[in-house]
């Protein structure tokens, strides 16, 4: 039997492409897994309404581990008319199944670094004074809070009549009296203590562990005053157990500008779940793009481990593929992390690190080329050629 089960979601569009490539890493390597195919995405939700079926559930709830590829969403009515015509009438309303595992499994630590290789022609560049440039290192790592915030699910249009009594008990409500309750949309941030303190301090053990000199919470208290303001009180006695470690506040909009001025100066940062998708894509813009952003989804018994780009349906079907697999190998690298395999994640990292120093394989996106077909003809390597090309290195 192999030491490991790991429960592989290929998902929709280009996760069907990426995924299997990241297994031919880990295989490569010498990681010794069991991968048990589960079903989810956007076909599951058009044939059966529920893109996250319960036997995908009890394989992760059975085996613990999962590496997931993409997936598709879409808007609430385009995709109530997506579903096959036996289903359309049920109340059937799409959910997005990384948010459904994450609050399924608590998987409440979504994880992910930001983090430049050396001679990637994507990295962040800047103007100095002089006229010159210079490229800072960037070393981010995200810890966004995965199961709660604008993304517990906790929404309403036109919402039942306790819900506006409820809202209405609020002096702030004053100002949306008059509207009709069915031009009214609401939707509830929800942050608990529980998961703020569990969020931080996972960020700072983090610091701790890697030596970073700074964690940053990323929030919004001057306006959020209840919910941001929570999570800034919560830090403050964090922070005071990990002598050593600087405690910074940023708001989300005021982050925007600085991570272009100074983004060497962040380490680990820790937001809400909003703010910590919108954070940790920026800092990713900063390193590559979505081709390098990793992510991990980390709960106290199961662990899903993803890229952060999307399901990129136009890219699907080309033949051969263009699409960049770092970020799913990369993801598979946090898995190895996750399971204390570290010396096969740093090889792998390391390898990864070769290919993009080199500079002899890019994708499409590392040689700035607009995707489609054509990209192949003007020199971009196919994602089985940028794997091969790590493979070797191994």
């Amino acid at each position: 039997m192999a030491k490991y089960t790991v429960v592989s979601m290929p998902g929709d569009g280009v996760g069907k492409t990426v995924l299997p490539e990241s297994i031919r890493v880990l295989d490569t390597v010498g990681f010794d897994a069991e991968y048990i195919h589960a079903d989810i995405g956007w076909d599951l939700w058009v044939n059966e309404g529920n893109p996250l079926p319960q036997r995908t559930v009890d394989l992760l709830e059975k085996h613990k581990l999962g590496l997931f590829g993409a997936i598709t969403s879409k808007p609430k009515w385009d995709a109530v008319k997506e579903l096959k015509p036996e289903l359309q009438d049920r109340g059937l309303v799409y959910f997005s199944p990384i948010v459904g595992m994450r609050q399924m499994f608590n998987l409440d630590r979504c994880v992910r670094p930001c983090i430049s290789f050396p001679g990637n022609p994507l990295n962040f560049v800047r103007q100095q004074a002089d006229g010159g440039m210079d490229e800072p290192k960037v070393n981010a790592v995200i810890f966004r809070q995965g199961t709660e915030g604008l993304y517990s699910g906790l929404e309403w249009t036109d919402p039942p009549a306790q819900v506006r009594e409820a809202f209405a008990s609020h002096p702030k409500f004053k100002g949306f009296a008059d509207a009709p309750n069915e031009d009214l949309a609401i939707s509830v941030r929800l942050f608990t203590r529980k998961a703020c303190t569990r969020i931080l301090r996972s960020g700072f053990e983090y610091a701790k562990k890697h030596g970073y000199e700074s964690v940053t919470v990323c929030e919004k208290p001057n306006v959020l005053r209840e919910t941001s303001g929570m999570m800034e009180s919560i830090a403050k006695d964090v922070a005071a157990d990990y002598d050593g470690i600087a405690l910074w506040s940023t708001n989300i909009d005021a982050q925007m500008m600085w991570l272009t001025k100074n983004p060497e100066n962040y380490g680990v940062i820790v937001a809400g779940n909003l703010f910590g998708d919108i954070v940790s894509d920026a800092f990713a813009g900063l390193v590559g793009g979505l081709g390098f952003a990793a992510s991990g989804n980390i709960g106290d018994e199961v662990a899903v481990f993803e890229p952060t780009h999307g399901s990129a349906p136009k890219y699907e079907m080309l033949d051969p593929s263009i699409v960049n697999p770092i970020a799913m190998i990369l993801s598979a690298v946090m898995m190895l992390d996750h399971v204390n395999e570290t010396e096969k994640a740093d090889r792998i990292r390391k390898a990864v690190g070769d290919v993009i120093a080199e500079g002899k394989v890019r994708t499409y996106d590392m040689a700035r080329l607009t995707g489609g077909p054509k990209a192949i003809d003007q020199g971009a390597a196919t994602t089985q050629q940028m794997t091969d090309a790590i493979i070797a290195k191994l």
